[in-house]
């Protein structure tokens, strides 16, 4: 069964740095691309950065690059944001997902919140 749980998320001030973990089990992680995406309320869902397992590229959104960074420890089926710069124009919910290719999201996992106070 395939799992996917993102943890990391809560409370922070303008200007403060949070780091999310997405945890996998259940498939090969170093075979897939895996992407974080947010949705803030009322907002689409968004692809804020990628990783491809297969040869460590990454992918970021206008919107986060040069904040945020990801990255991913394959013997722990492992994937890291790490967020710095906070706005409050980051708070949302923040989950991960696989793909074949960036920016990944064929499946789903559990989500963490991210509440940015300006």
């Amino acid at each position: 069964e395939v799992q996917l749980q993102a943890s990391g998320g809560g409370s922070v001030q303008a200007g403060g740095s949070l780091r999310l973990s997405c945890a996998a089990s259940g498939f090969t992680w170093e075979h897939y691309a895996i992407g974080w995406f947010r949705q803030a309320p009322g907002k689409e869902r968004e692809a804020v950065a990628c990783i491809e397992n297969r040869d460590g590229s990454t992918e970021y959104s206008d919107s986060v690059k040069g904040r945020f960074t990801i990255s991913s420890d394959i013997a722990k089926n492992t994937v890291y944001l790490q967020m710095n710069s906070l706005k409050s124009e980051d708070t949302a919910v923040y989950y991960c997902g696989p793909g074949f290719a960036c920016p990944g999201g064929d499946m789903w996992g559990e989500e963490t919140l991210v509440t940015v106070s300006s």
